[in-house]
């Protein structure tokens, strides 16, 4: 009997600290959080250009992403289509083709076509230039990314300075009462922006890079069209 009553005794202890275990994890996680919101908002006002510069950011890789997926879709029944009726003499057949698709490759083998009857050398330039100004729409605000990954930890620097200068302004208004508190808030406060700064230069250099290089693979995947459609012109003379 006295074993069966320690026994629930130490049950109900172990529950109890349980318990206690529980609600002090769900307190410090919900400290954290607030902690780290209010740290953001301690930042001061050079959060505000940091913060917009991020949205602007994500937004122009989303739209960029997308744009350059579309464009680097390689249909290879257009091309046939387009051999099929160039060797069936229908070019104004292969002009409305090119005409009902968007993509840079219906472009730019549509000015092409248009070209039909002057010299090779007058072709394969006007394919050329359409094509560069295809990419040129594919590079639409890239360089916007470039900027946000050079200047976006600057201006947190920027911020980490301002608020350097503010805790020792504060210190040396305290005069005498000295107290080190005051100067590590200062310090950790003015780091956010240092921090955010770098985060938002990081994930905006990553996103340039993607984008150039799936700008690069549309630039090649053109070329190879571009080759392949002088390659047509030229296979009725042989």
């Amino acid at each position: 009997m006295i074993n069966n009553i320690l026994l629930q005794v130490q049950l109900q202890n172990n529950q109890e600290v349980a318990d206690t275990l529980v609600a002090a994890a769900e307190t410090a996680a919900v400290d954290e959080t607030i902690s780290v919101w209010s740290l953001m908002l301690k930042g001061g006002v050079v959060m505000i250009p940091l913060i917009i510069l991020s949205i602007v950011a994500i937004y122009i890789f989303i739209e960029r992403y997308f744009a350059i997926s579309r464009a680097s879709r390689e249909e290879t029944n257009f091309m046939n289509s387009i051999r099929d009726f160039m060797h069936e003499g229908r070019i104004d057949s292969a002009r409305a083709l090119c005409k009902n698709n968007d993509s840079p490759i219906a472009s730019m083998i549509g000015k092409g076509l248009v070209r039909i009857g002057r010299p090779l050398n007058d072709i394969n330039a006007a394919i050329e230039n359409v094509g560069k100004l295809e990419v040129t729409k594919l590079e639409k605000n890239i360089a916007f990314l470039s900027t946000v990954a050079g200047s976006a930890p600057m201006i947190g620097f920027l911020g980490t300075v301002i608020g350097m200068v503010r805790a020792f302004y504060n210190m040396a208004m305290a005069e005498g009462s000295l107290d080190i508190s005051l100067l590590a808030g200062g310090i950790y406060e003015a780091m956010i922006t240092t921090i955010t700064g770098l985060t938002v230069g990081i994930i905006a250099f990553i996103c340039y890079n993607i984008l150039v290089s799936r700008i690069e693979k549309v630039v090649f995947l053109l070329e190879a069209k571009a080759t392949e459609f002088m390659d047509l012109l030229h296979e009725p003379a042989s």
